[in-house]
């Protein structure tokens, strides 16, 4: 009989000289499992030429990746509350670097494709368990300024991803982009093992069982939604159909489970807390939108404006670094002003953003859709960090790695559907075949619709955030 009666991963809180070196490390992991992904981008011209293969075979080194964070965020959320989150994420950490050291050292693109998703693996422990680890180490009045840091990094590796990629191509080849992530990874492994506190110690006998059926069904569920919303590039199809009807089916299965099982993987309670609920589907939401911006924005910026490659990524950085500048200054704001009222204060910015970008001419010139953006990235930083200190807070001690999982699923589910069906709508906003070749008043108009539908998308989110504010004043 164990004497500990706290769930395993959950710890005191370290003294303050303590935390100031637990938050690096777990920023560090925020960063490595953005730049996982941003940095493989610019990597897929190259790789058609070293493995000699298709485009479209090679793009799964980023799918590959994406997918495996996508499937399996929320099982490793909740392995993290019932087995201990340090020990997880340590595990999560040298997968991530073992995967990276795999992926350079990869002779076939199917090995590298292998490798890739083990990486996505060790990216999802990341990102799952990395902000779960704020409420374990940080007190409730600080919760804002760590959510701000992480969202910071997150912002920074996105940002970095194609520079740094680029510059390590050119200068030592491909297999660099990969091993960069060696160094970093011995850090944060470093720093999380001294600096992070131990789990506590439960009993096999006491500790829940997991939920291995749910978790099956659930990551086959969603990569069923996410194969029908990447598959065919951007033009459904009857196989797309097929997985979408397959997602549906697996989502009325996953319920059906889900409540007959002792330990469900997603508990019911969960959904019935209503600022978690909200959270979840806002994050969802106000990512979708901004994933309009990078994926609409270089076409528009291409078929409206004329710019080249390069004026294109100067451009499409600015919002990037709007979100590593702002990132750090939202979450003092949301430690002095309260979650809800900065949730709605972000999700305002991005609205007045998104509608500036919906009602763009593009005779306006460069200016005219850079200073929209950056409103927009501006508001998305503080929703951010407001929406994650809120949903968090409200979670169990016991259930904060599942929680901080279904935030980022939401997250991940946001990036894959804005980049399907806003790309969709820009295409059919444009009424051209060929969206590489459109007029300027064609882009602008496959722009409008675009941001048009992304500007009700936001308007939803408001609405909750307005109801949890209104709430959260009742409240008090």
């Amino acid at each position: 009989m164990s004497l500990a009666l706290e769930p395993a991963g959950l710890a005191t809180p370290p003294a303050t000289s303590r935390f100031r070196w637990a938050l690096p490390g777990l920023a560090l992991t925020m960063l490595l499992s953005s730049l996982g992904t941003s940095i493989a981008h610019v990597s897929l011209p190259t790789l058609v030429r070293v493995f000699d293969s298709s485009f479209q075979a090679v793009q799964w080194v980023v799918l590959a990746y994406l997918l495996a964070i996508t499937t399996m965020i929320v099982s490793v959320g909740r392995l993290g509350d019932l087995f201990g989150r340090r020990r997880l994420l340590l595990a999560g950490i040298g997968a991530f670097s073992a995967a990276s050291l795999a992926c350079a050292l990869a002779g076939e693109l199917w090995l590298l494709l292998a490798a890739r998703a083990l990486q996505g693996f060790g990216a999802a422990v990341m990102l799952a368990l990395g902000m779960a680890f704020v409420g374990d180490t940080v007190g409730r009045e600080r919760s804002g300024r760590a959510m701000g840091l992480l969202g910071t990094m997150s912002a920074v590796g996105t940002a970095l991803g194609p520079t740094l990629g680029g510059t390590l191509i050119a200068a030592f080849g491909w297999r660099a982009i990969f091993l960069i992530n060696l160094p970093l990874g011995v850090l944060a492994m470093a720093l999380v093992w001294r600096h992070l506190p131990l789990d506590r110690v439960t009993a096999s006998t006491n500790r829940p069982a997991f939920d291995w059926r749910g978790s099956l069904l659930l990551a086959s569920t969603l990569a069923a939604y996410a194969l029908a919303m990447t598959l065919g590039g951007g033009r459904a199809g009857p196989l797309n159909a097929t997985l979408l009807g397959a997602a549906v089916v697996g989502v009325g299965l996953f319920v059906r489970v889900e409540s007959r099982v002792a330990a469900p993987l997603l508990q019911p309670a969960l959904f019935q807390d209503r600022r978690i609920r909200h959270g979840v589907i806002m994050s969802g939401l106000a990512t979708t939108v901004a994933m309009t911006t990078l994926v609409v924005g270089p076409f528009y910026l291409s078929g409206a404006l004329a710019l080249d490659a390069a004026h294109i990524g100067l451009v499409m950085s600015a919002g990037p670094l709007v979100a590593a500048v702002v990132g750090v200054p939202a979450g003092r704001a949301v430690d002095r002003f309260g979650a809800a009222r900065i949730a709605v204060a972000g999700l305002l910015a991005m609205l007045i953003g998104c509608i500036g970008l919906g009602t763009i001419s593009f005779r306006l010139g460069a200016w005219a859709y850079i200073v929209p953006l950056v409103t927009f990235t501006a508001g998305f930083a503080l929703f951010q960090a407001a929406n994650n200190t809120a949903v968090m807070a409200d979670s169990k001690a016991d259930q904060r790695g599942v929680v901080s999982g279904l935030l980022n699923l939401s997250r991940n589910l946001g990036l894959i559907t804005g980049a399907s069906v806003m790309g969709a709508l820009y295409a059919l906003g444009t009424a051209t075949a060929d969206i590489t070749r459109v007029t300027p008043a064609a882009a602008s108009n496959g722009m409008h619709l675009a941001f048009g539908v992304a500007t009700g998308l936001l308007c939803i989110a408001l609405a909750l955030a307005r109801r949890g504010r209104d709430a959260a004043t009742a409240d008090a």
